[in-house]
């Protein structure tokens, strides 16, 4: 890291613009409203979708601009967005494997008390 004459980091900070600050806190709130909205849809097998692209967006302002990545080098934002690849990668492997157990969970008898033999009801 650069030193000047002072011994203070010269290039350490980013100063944004008080409008783009502003801006990006008006979009975040507004997603967070529109994930609070998107929860009352009836959007089926969507409901994820929705909710992890909006979580997604979000995280993604932050990151850009209050984790200061959009002024950074280019090799932490590759690391940064092959990271959420993996994730998305991850993620959608297991929700993929899911369904090879669906039987085996939908099969699980439901007798609203942990399944052990030496069970003791608390006293109501």
């Amino acid at each position: 890291m650069a030193h000047n004459e002072h011994g203070d980091h010269a290039h350490f900070a980013h100063p944004a613009p008080m409008k783009l600050l502003v801006g990006i806190f008006l979009a975040l709130v507004s997603l967070t409203i529109l994930t609070v909205v998107a929860n009352d849809w009836p959007l089926g097998k969507l409901d994820l979708v929705v909710a992890m692209t909006i979580a997604t967006v979000k995280a993604s302002l932050v990151a850009l601009f209050f984790m200061h990545m959009f002024w950074d080098k280019g090799f932490n934002i590759v690391a940064f967005l092959s990271s959420v690849l993996f994730l998305v990668l991850f993620i959608s492997m297991t929700l993929m494997d899911r369904n090879s157990y669906r039987e085996d969970v939908e099969s699980f008898p439901v007798s609203g008390r942990p399944p052990t033999t030496d069970y003791v009801a608390p006293p109501e």
